[in-house]
């Protein structure tokens, strides 16, 4: 057997044969079972558009509707859970509370009856469901404060915002926060949906699955990218400022946070769409000096690295549009992992078709016939 070409952090390198995204970095094209991102945007629910990820087709609307009761019947979590999250730190992050909270889920319904067809919709439910529970009763609990119980009169993007901010959201709050999360679902064999397709591969619950994805999310390279940005954005303080400060960055060597992506030579087409919906924010709820500062950086990074291929990705202007909503800086990454188990699950469901367990090689760099040493002669 021979090894082939080490390639770092297996750029290039097939990992799975899927169907559920295509990536067109070249042309900006995004699609989630060969529907154009955009065309989801507008016209479809993140609901509707995670039974299309994980089943392949879009739903009727009798099961689309099932589908969203279900969901609304198991968004409460046990309150044994709730209990074990009361004793998290108050400033432990909360994605490491979400980790936690996700795999202690596998201690009450896994089953590991993984080619039951039943199980497999019970899980993907479930997981739907209590995944944004949990990010908002862990904000709640952390300041001292009882989780508000959800509501089931109230949509799922709506029903997470009130359960964040203890009051009902404006609808067009509650719609741009559902966009969000159909533009967040789902992005072929990136880092967390790789480390969810290792995981599943092993014929675990999809409980540790989702687990694992989110350790892998929570990484300042992968989900926590957008949160680096608004630190970016407050750090250059102004529109005069930009220039200046991207000419010392470059000198630098320093990652412009929220630009440049693997896969990506153009603008991202999740950017474009998070900057329409940046925009009917502020034109309703009052504007956000830092969306000066994000334009004038996005021509400025553009006219010095565009030929190069950086331009914004999905996490440029994804915080401007969380930060308007009132979503702390630290749930940026959390509200990414509640849009993305979408993905995950969907993935998971895949890896059980055609399951083989992953066991890449290595090429081995060490040393050979060392000698052991006794702990005297140390």
């Amino acid at each position: 057997m021979t090894v082939g070409e080490y390639k770092p952090g297996l750029e290039g390198i097939p990992a799975a044969q899927s169907s559920i995204s295509y990536v067109d970095g070249q042309k900006g094209i995004l699609e989630y079972r060969g529907i154009r991102i955009e065309e989801l945007a507008q016209q479809s629910t993140f609901l509707e558009t995670a039974y299309l990820l994980i089943w392949g087709i879009l739903p009727t609307r009798e099961e689309l509707k099932q589908f969203e009761d279900d969901i609304r019947y198991h968004r409460r979590i046990k309150y044994r859970i709730r209990d074990m999250m009361k004793c998290f730190p108050e400033t432990g992050h909360p994605m490491d509370a979400l980790q936690a909270s996700a795999a202690a889920l596998g201690l009450f319904y896994s089953r590991r009856a993984l080619a039951n067809p039943n199980y497999i919709r019970e899980a993907v439910v479930r997981l739907l469901a209590k995944i944004p529970t949990m990010v908002a009763a862990f904000q709640l609990m952390r300041k001292g404060n009882d989780p508000v119980r959800p509501r089931d009169d109230l949509d799922y993007a709506a029903n997470f915002l009130y359960m964040l901010h203890e009051r009902e959201p404006d609808p067009l709050a509650a719609h741009i926060f559902d966009v969000c999360l159909t533009l967040h679902a789902e992005h072929t064999i990136n880092a967390s949906t790789f480390s969810a397709r290792v995981t599943a591969s092993t014929l675990t619950d999809p409980y540790a699955v989702v687990a694992s994805a989110v350790g892998t999310l929570a990484g300042p390279l992968h989900g926590g990218a957008n949160e680096e940005v608004i630190t970016m954005l407050e750090e250059i303080g102004s529109v005069e400022n930009v220039r200046p400060w991207l000419d010392t960055s470059l000198e630098r060597k320093t990652k412009i946070m929220g630009f440049g992506h693997r896969v990506y030579k153009v603008k991202d087409p999740r950017a474009t769409c998070l900057q329409g919906l940046a925009e009917q924010l502020f034109e309703k709820f009052g504007h956000d000096k830092y969306y000066d500062i994000a334009i004038e950086l996005e021509k400025a990074v553009e006219e010095k690295l565009g030929h190069k291929g950086i331009y914004p990705n999905v996490d440029f202007y994804s915080g401007l549009v969380y930060r308007k909503m009132g979503i702390p800086e630290d749930l940026f990454t959390p509200v990414f992992a509640i849009a993305r188990v979408a993905g995950w699950l969907a993935h998971w469901k895949e890896q059980l078709d055609e399951n083989r367990i992953y066991r890449p090689t290595q090429i081995y760099k060490g040393e050979h016939g060392n000698p052991y040493i006794a702990i005297e002669q140390r």
